[in-house]
């Protein structure tokens, strides 16, 4: 099956996934607690806007991952002190589904809350051309751009980023790309990749 780009949100751990048909030449990069997709330096030029953005970012009051440009101003409301349903859900609003030739709903989550008002743990959600979704979480969670585009209950077993990473780009989901996770570390958080 093809679900597209999808996010897991756990209370503690989380993972992004680049799943493509159309742009395969991408990879993630970690950058200290922000990991860039960007195309791989032998893919061919695009000037498409979907195709390089920040699908996570480390904040001191959780982690954000999502398939786009909105995963920048979560982080920054998250950081200002936003509740976390605000932080997602805003962004989410503003920005709207990507305005490409399938209306590709924007996915986001945080993991690792706390004490937040709104939230026990985590939150997941998803602005799609018919819907806004923003839902608490407390067991993994997946939501993705086509055929999941609503959040619902997934099995995901890693304890830590490098597994959560490893998990959801071995998941049985067709176009594989590359993958990040986010782990709660301590008072922190870890983060890892995979591409390949």
């Amino acid at each position: 099956m093809y679900v597209g780009r999808f996010v897991i949100v756990g209370p503690e751990v989380g993972a992004y996934r680049v799943s493509s048909r159309s742009f395969p030449n991408r990879r993630a990069v970690d950058r200290d607690g922000t990991v860039t997709i960007e195309p791989t330096p032998d893919a061919p030029p695009s000037d498409n806007p979907y195709i390089s953005y920040n699908g996570l970012r480390v904040t001191d009051r959780g982690a954000v991952v999502g398939n786009g440009s909105h995963v920048d101003p979560i982080a920054e409301k998250l950081q200002l002190g936003y509740p976390a349903r605000d932080a997602l859900a805003e962004p989410l609003l503003a920005l709207d589904f990507e305005k490409d030739d399938y209306d590709t709903p924007r996915i986001a989550g945080i993991v690792g809350l706390d004490d937040d008002p709104t939230a026990e743990d985590a939150v997941i959600g998803t602005v799609r051309r018919d819907a806004l979704l923003v839902e608490d979480v407390t067991e993994p969670t997946l939501v993705a751009t086509y055929e999941k585009a609503s959040p619902e209950a997934f099995d995901f077993a890693a304890s830590d980023a490098a597994e959560a990473a490893r998990e959801a780009y071995d998941l049985d989901f067709e176009h594989a790309v590359c993958a990040a996770g986010v782990a709660v570390d301590g008072d922190g958080f870890e983060t890892a990749v995979v591409n390949e």
